[in-house]
């Protein structure tokens, strides 16, 4: 049997392109597999910003309940197997394997027959789908990659749908325009299944979507919504849903104003497994503290070091959120970047909404095919920020240039693309500069 490096290895090699939505090879696949629908709720989250953040709040909320929850998300940042979280922890290698030598021997067929191609991320996909029906599961929660309505998370029948935000990002697949990539991420709805909507402003091609196919809207500031501090002022919240009013709610654990949202958007997609989930406002409370999502606005601070900051934004939208949870947590000196952003997406938006954000900018070259260099980076972003550029041959280098630049009292806001973000964290680890919880094997 291949070990899940050399699985991984003949994946990338198996279909010519490595985007390529559409679900007929799933379907397909899972046919020759004689897969059926999950028989337990599936709540699944799609949007351009936010996605993660309300799946790991479901996760959370559902497992301080007692239940057994199956998370599905990608990209990783070091490791395949954070994509694929059961109650123990991350899958281990040995069921990743097991799930993949099913998929292959199902994909290639009989002799003589048809040999159905997959991508790398529907090996992905499928691997998750067999992996939680054997896991005997309460409940799953299913990230969708890219888009929605061609996504390979789009052949599960979800028990709830949420789509968190709308922003340009993957223009090339999904459309131009924030209508087009509505259609796209509303594709993930279904007849008489709920339909949550996590931002107080959406394209009307969202909800006309959702009405068309006859889904049940849920949208944010209507159906539900959520009012910032608690009874007494404090730092929490209140949700005021149609089954579910609960006051005092903790604060999130992620940070960031957006993160409020995040939750309700979360809270209001667990209201609607009732009756067949019930969790009460105990495992609500307990979820949001105990959520967690690296690179994130993920702070580490340190007495003796500079304070660094992770966060995976990597279109204008995310980097003006980001921006602005930089200016709710002012440094006391200077603020340095580290960045690096593939080449398919919008660096120059990208910069202008951070461009008053940082003293000096390391701009970090990109491997992969969508990869970039650290001085065509520089040429895309130079126009729109006044700021000190320096180019550095790969992320390793950008982290220590700006790590001796930076003086105690600074601050490094390490951003980008999730092939920036991971690669950062194992040179601050490799100089023990994480705190044990954001290590490799941590679960």
């Amino acid at each position: 049997m291949r070990t899940l490096e050399e699985w991984l290895a003949h994946q990338e090699r198996v279909h010519p392109q490595s985007i390529d939505l559409g679900l007929g090879r799933l379907e397909r696949v899972l046919d020759r597999l004689d897969w059926v629908q999950p028989s337990v709720p599936v709540i699944t989250v799609a949007g351009t910003n936010g996605k993660g953040s309300v799946a790991a709040y479901s996760s959370s909320m559902l497992a301080a309940a007692g239940l057994r929850v199956g998370t599905f998300t990608s990209p990783h940042l070091r490791d395949y197997r954070e994509r694929i979280r059961l109650p123990d922890g991350w899958v281990r290698a040995q069921a990743l394997c097991a799930a993949f030598e099913r998929i292959e021997t199902a994909r290639l067929g009989a002799p003589g027959g048809e040999r159905i191609s997959l991508t790398f991320f529907e090996y992905n996909a499928l691997a998750a789908f067999l992996i939680f029906e054997e896991a005997k599961l309460d409940a799953w929660v299913l990230e969708v990659g890219m888009g929605g309505r061609l996504d390979a998370v789009n052949v599960v029948d979800p028990t709830v749908a949420v789509v968190v935000s709308i922003g340009l990002d993957h223009q090339e697949y999904l459309g131009s325009t924030l209508e087009a990539i509505a259609r796209e991420k509303a594709g993930i709805f279904r007849r008489a299944v709920p339909a949550v909507l996590g931002s107080y402003r959406m394209p009307a091609a969202l909800e006309s979507r959702a009405l068309a196919v006859g889904a049940v809207l849920k949208r944010l500031g209507f159906e539900y919504d959520f009012t910032r501090g608690g009874t007494g002022g404090g730092t929490g919240f209140s949700y005021r849903g149609p089954r579910w009013h609960f006051a005092d709610l903790p604060p999130p654990a992620l940070m960031g104003d957006a993160q409020f949202a995040n939750a309700a958007a979360a809270i209001a997609a667990l209201e609607e497994l009732a009756p067949r989930l019930e969790l009460p406002r105990s495992a609500l409370a307990r979820g949001l503290i105990e959520a967690r999502l690296v690179a994130r606005f993920q702070v580490i601070e340190s007495a003796r070091a500079p304070s660094v900051i992770l966060d995976v934004a990597h279109n204008p939208d995310a980097a003006g959120v980001l921006a602005e949870n930089l200016r709710a947590l002012p440094a006391t000196g200077r603020t340095l970047a580290v960045c690096g952003i593939l080449a398919d997406k919008d660096a120059a938006g990208v910069a202008s909404r951070l461009a008053a954000s940082f003293d000096e900018w390391w701009l970090a070259s990109t491997e992969g095919v969508r990869g970039t260099s650290g001085a065509d980076l520089a040429q895309r972003i130079a126009p729109h920020v006044k700021a000190p550029l320096h180019i550095a041959r790969d992320v390793a280098a950008a982290c220590a240039g700006a790590w001796q630049a930076a003086a105690l009292g600074d601050r490094i806001v390490i951003f980008g693309s999730f092939h920036t973000v991971g690669p950062a964290m194992d040179w601050l680890e490799s100089r023990g500069l994480l705190p044990p919880r954001s290590l490799r094997e941590y679960t």
